[in-house]
């Protein structure tokens, strides 16, 4: 994988570990010379995980509506201006399209409504055959305990098959998540959409 993008919170959370990981995946994207595609932001997660992969050297590409441009949470710019190369598109829906089609991977860190969606969204393109790429929760603290159980739950209830459920890979160590990602061999789906505007 040469390009993984991350969905991650516009906020930092309430425990420190939660930036300082966000720290370490961007200092470890760098290091492996992968490069992270991400919404663009400058606050929060997004903020952590986008500046120490620039600071340790590597290649941040940002995808952000021309909407939330200019726009300043607790006085800092939402819009990161010193990244490798900065998208502005029209949409939230064409930020997603295009972060997916950058990307060859996803990892999902803590963050709240929108880091859901774009997770889930992502895993449901996957479960319909339009891409075999890996995707991975990053599990910090055990932050997505609920919602991996949540998964298990369906899959019980007859609502999510086992192939879909193996989609879901996720670990608390970054590098151990990156491995996982790497060795991850989708089961064979049928394409059910041959187009990206299907979707």
């Amino acid at each position: 994988m040469q390009r993984i993008c991350v969905f991650c919170g516009a906020n930092a959370g309430n425990k420190p570990i939660y930036r300082a990981e966000a720290e370490k995946l961007g200092r470890l994207l760098a290091a492996r010379g992968i490069e992270l595609v991400y919404g663009g932001g400058n606050v929060g997660l997004m903020g952590a995980v986008a500046d120490a992969c620039l600071d340790a050297g590597g290649t941040v590409i940002g995808v952000i509506p021309q909407a939330l441009m200019g726009k300043e949470v607790e006085g800092r710019p939402v819009d990161h201006r010193t990244l490798t190369r900065l998208e502005v598109v029209d949409s939230m829906h064409t930020r997603k399209a295009r972060m997916a089609e950058l990307a060859e991977g996803f990892i999902a860190m803590p963050g709240g409504f929108g880091t859901f969606e774009e997770y889930c969204e992502i895993l449901t393109w996957a479960q319909l055959g339009f891409h075999v790429k890996p995707i991975g929760l990053l599990n910090i603290a055990a932050y997505y305990d609920p919602l991996l159980a949540m998964f298990d739950h369906a899959a019980a209830e007859g609502f999510l098959r086992e192939q879909n459920r193996a989609m879901a890979l996720s670990d608390s160590d970054p590098e151990a998540l990156l491995a996982a990602m790497a060795a991850f061999r989708p089961e064979p789906v049928s394409k059910w959409l041959k187009e990206e505007r299907q979707l």
